[in-house]
């Protein structure tokens, strides 16, 4: 498994501006809107001069008529630009997202089989739902806040210095002790957000256990334990956004504390300027005006280290998902319709770090056609072996051929397109009868092929009995349906898929004998003219296979048909008679 490189703030800034660019024109409005009601900013104390001083004191009647249609233009100016820089900023910001999701979403169902046996689905959940919506605190709302405030600083500043710019120099002091303050809390708290994010996703994960298991933590009085479990996971998010709260509660009074006391400073000079004349009324009040003013982008720009923090360790997560390498495709040969001759020559293979081979000198092979069943005790390789047709995962040594090409060099597209599958655990989409059949790339199948591989399932007799037929919702994992009708739309899927190799993966271990023997009907017609490897635990269900190959931890203990098994008295004929005990007495 891969991730990206760590990358410092200003990297993953950049990159996430990156996101922002496509909307330019969109983003330029809103930067335009900005700027605007920033520069209303320090019109507000500009006009407060010439009110006091013409109105009160000179008592001009054309200023008293003019200043308050200033003021209400003023703020209807404020007004439009607020709601233009709002909406705009808020549509990028949604775009941003949304793209975002889609490019995780991309990497999901383009990553190896390995990645989601070392991830669990809730914390890959939590980065798609909650860390990139978190992104947008870094990616926009904090340019909306920077752009803004710092353009009203400086217009303030600006009103300031022209009107008395030693007390102005007295308020810039202060900035370098700001900036210190802000820098001090900025790691901090972007350690928290990471935490938080990571804390976030084991929330997740432990609901998503919790609701998709929920009929186990009743059966099996697990409610304390998982109310435990969530608890702690909730307690672990509680304590991280505690410690980012500290951090960003105490850069807020101390920066305003620093404020204050220049602010103090200022007022003193300013009324020691009054008293001797140096500054009229008007001049005054728009300085204090302007200088009570500037504290609110302060206090604001002084927060936005705590988005911005946030936002980029939510991009640090987002963007080591994005990073995943892919599963690799490096197959040039293009096979359209395979015949369906399976060969393993000498495979291996073994699970991520560990030392136990899963399999080990594996060498079969397998005729067009041919029904190969295998069996063994759980952990023999039986399942691997057969995940490793498809390419979910990578032979560590020796190789897979099918019509005498290696795997490897086959196009994955076209090694898939040629693969049906059918297991145990039927996966269902919470869509309609004919969506879960005419499934990807079977899709535009018409509803004619559709309810012919329906009845050659045999499931067409329990379909027609449903409100809307075939386009009647299943609901999540077909929930509405028992296990053996379940099963059925699988292979029902399976035959219009129509490839040339099938794997059953214990098709028929979960079923009464009432749905296995409507399943087994159906596999009969499914297995006809196609290359299928049966992976059994009930014996029964094999017998009419062509070959049965017997693995042990891994190796290949015996080869022959179920008679010939059953003659040479080995593994498979004790397998056998031990099965034949234990159903035997059940079916007395």
């Amino acid at each position: 498994m891969t991730s990206s490189p760590e990358l410092d703030g200003k990297q993953l800034y950049q990159r996430l501006l990156r996101f922002v660019l496509p909307y330019w024109r969109i983003f330029l409005v809103s930067i335009i809107s900005m700027a605007l009601v920033a520069a209303t900013e320090p019109a507000f104390p500009a006009l407060l001069k010439p009110l006091l001083d013409g109105s009160f004191v000179k008592k001009d009647p054309g200023m008293m008529r003019l200043i308050p249609l200033l003021l209400i233009g003023l703020f209807i100016l404020r007004g439009i630009a607020t709601f233009t820089s709002s909406y705009a900023i808020s549509w990028v910001a949604n775009k941003v997202v949304m793209d975002l999701r889609c490019l995780m979403f991309g990497k999901l169902v383009a990553l190896p089989t390995h990645y989601y046996d070392d991830n669990s689905s809730g914390v890959l959940m939590s980065k798609v739902t909650y860390d990139v919506s978190q992104v947008t605190n870094a990616a926009t709302n904090v340019i909306t806040i920077v752009v803004r405030d710092s353009l009203s600083i400086a217009g303030l500043l600006g009103w300031l210095l022209y009107l008395n710019w030693r007390l102005t120099l007295v308020a810039l002091i202060v900035v370098p002790a700001i900036a210190f303050v802000i820098r001090s809390f900025s790691g901090r708290l972007r350690n928290m957000s990471r935490g938080a994010q990571q804390a976030m996703g084991h929330i997740t994960h432990v609901l998503e256990e919790t609701i998709e298991c929920h009929k186990v933590v009743k059966i099996f009085g697990g409610q304390e334990y998982e109310a435990r479990r969530f608890q702690e996971a909730a307690n672990q998010v509680r304590r991280f956004n505690i410690k980012q709260a500290i951090a960003a509660s105490a850069t807020v009074p101390l920066v305003q504390l620093i404020a204050a006391i220049a602010l103090a400073v200022i007022i003193y000079i300013a009324t020691m300027q009054s008293a001797s004349d140096q500054t009229t009324v008007g001049g005054f009040v728009s300085f204090i005006t302007a200088m009570l003013m500037l504290l609110a982008p302060l206090k604001r720009l002084t927060g936005v280290s705590e988005s911005l923090q946030r936002g980029l360790a939510a991009a640090e997560s987002v963007f080591n998902l994005i990073d995943e390498e892919a599963e690799t495709d490096k197959g040039t040969i293009s096979l359209p319709r395979a015949q369906g001759a399976l060969e393993f020559r000498d495979l291996g293979f073994t699970y991520g770090r560990s030392e136990r081979m899963a399999l080990n000198s594996i060498s079969l092979a397998i005729r067009p056609g041919e029904t190969v069943a295998l069996v063994g005790q759980s952990g023999s390789g039986k399942t691997t072996l057969a995940n490793l047709i498809p390419r979910f995962y990578t032979p560590t040594s020796g190789q897979i051929l099918l019509d005498g090409y290696d795997i490897q060099t086959i196009r994955l597209a076209d090694l898939r397109s040629n693969t049906a599958l059918v297991s145990q655990d039927v996966v269902l989409f919470n869509d309609s009868v004919s969506a879960n059949i005419a499934y990807g790339r079977q899709s535009g199948a018409t509803e004619a092929e559709i309810v012919a591989a329906a009845e050659a399932a045999h499931a067409m007799e329990f379909i027609r009995e449903m409100p809307e037929g075939i386009h009647t919702q299943i609901g999540e994992n077909g929930v509405r349906l028992s296990g053996g009708q379940r099963q059925r739309l699988a292979i029902a899927r399976a035959i219009l898929k129509n490839a040339p190799v099938l794997i059953l993966d214990e098709a028929t271990s979960a079923l009464d004998t009432e749905s296995e023997r409507h399943v087994q009907a159906a596999l009969e017609t499914l297995m006809q003219g196609r290359t299928t490897i049966v992976i059994a635990h009930r014996l029964s269900t094999i017998e009419k296979a062509d070959r049965i190959v017997v693995l042990q931890k891994g190796h290949i203990a015996e080869i022959g048909s179920h008679s010939e098994l059953l003659a040479k008295d080995g593994i498979y004929a004790n397998l056998h008679r031990i099965q034949f005990s234990q159903e035997k007495p059940h079916e007395t």
